[in-house]
């Protein structure tokens, strides 16, 4: 575990909090992580290993709805990138790099497309948006029923994911454990790690503390509805990693984004799921902040 450094909040300018921890060197190379869905700041100072390379600043927000942050109702990911601008204003950060994980992917990519010349991007296990072509092809059929809903029927997804938070919330450490038959046998390998479901039982109940109004609206600007900016637009450095047994968010996206994105590098992980990244955050963060450096 690595306890935050800073957990603290922003005012923005229409008067919400926007909360946010910071772990690493204060003086380090700026890298903004986005949570999936649900999370919270907290995420990864939880994790049991060392997540973060020297030499970094982590800056991990709470999207509208999570942790500590206000809800934003009805946002969308271009919503998203203005509070992202107005936290690193607020933190007198120019130039950083964003990495955005599974279900934060979409918001990562929209500051891509927003806000190039301060930035460099990375995305985990990120999602597709609604007018991607049939990209299902190796999800579990859960996944597939989630997203379906959101974009076929969303006044049912929306009381969907209300019901799947309550769930959540009433008890953290049941819903992991059902998350084992929902998942590769990869992946069910670091679902078995105590230190592991430790950390999820506090992120989800952290993120969920006061209701479910940031998945709700995650679901729905993710994959309810369009993203509001054509992703063969963005100019910056785009470094997507998927992963090969990913049954959440499988190779079939990163194929899509990495042909639909002009600067995309894609990079399929062998032998990997959808929790991947839980321990391998310290490589992604690495190769990423070399990429910030030569974009400054």
């Amino acid at each position: 575990m690595t306890p935050a450094r800073i957990d603290a909040a922003i005012e923005l300018s229409d008067e919400r909090r926007l909360a946010y921890a910071e772990y690493g060197d204060p003086s380090g190379v700026p890298v903004f992580l986005f949570h999936g869905l649900p999370g919270s700041r907290l995420a990864w100072g939880l994790l049991p290993d060392d997540p973060f390379p020297p030499g970094l600043r982590i800056v991990a927000p709470d999207r509208p709805g999570y942790g500590r942050s206000d809800p934003n109702p009805q946002r969308s990911l271009l919503d998203w990138a203005n509070d992202v601008t107005q936290l690193a204003d607020a933190l007198a950060i120019n130039t950083f790099t964003i990495v955005g994980v599974s279900g934060g992917g979409p918001g990562a990519l929209a500051c891509a497309w927003k806000l190039p010349e301060r930035l460099s991007v990375g995305v985990v296990a990120c999602p597709a948006p609604i007018d991607a072509p049939d990209v299902f092809e190796g999800m579990s059929k859960t996944n597939r029923f989630f997203i379906k809903l959101a974009r076929r029927v969303p006044r049912l997804s929306t009381l969907n994911v209300r019901f799947l938070a309550s769930m959540i919330r009433r008890s953290p450490a049941r819903y992991i454990d059902a998350m084992k038959y929902k998942v590769h046998d990869v992946d069910k390998a670091i679902l078995a790690r105590p230190e592991i479901k430790e950390l999820l039982v506090k992120d989800f109940a952290e993120a969920l503390r006061n209701g479910s109004q940031g998945m709700v609206d995650d679901m729905n600007a993710n994959h309810g509805r369009p993203w509001g900016f054509p992703l063969g637009e963005i100019k910056v450095q785009v470094h997507c990693w998927f992963c090969e047994l990913d049954l959440s968010v499988p190779p079939a996206i990163g194929q899509y984004l990495r042909d639909t994105i002009p600067t995309c590098e894609a990079e399929f992980v062998p032998d990997a799921g959808h929790l991947w990244i839980l321990e391998n955050l310290n490589a992604v963060l690495h190769a990423l902040a070399l990429t910030h450096q030569h974009h400054k």
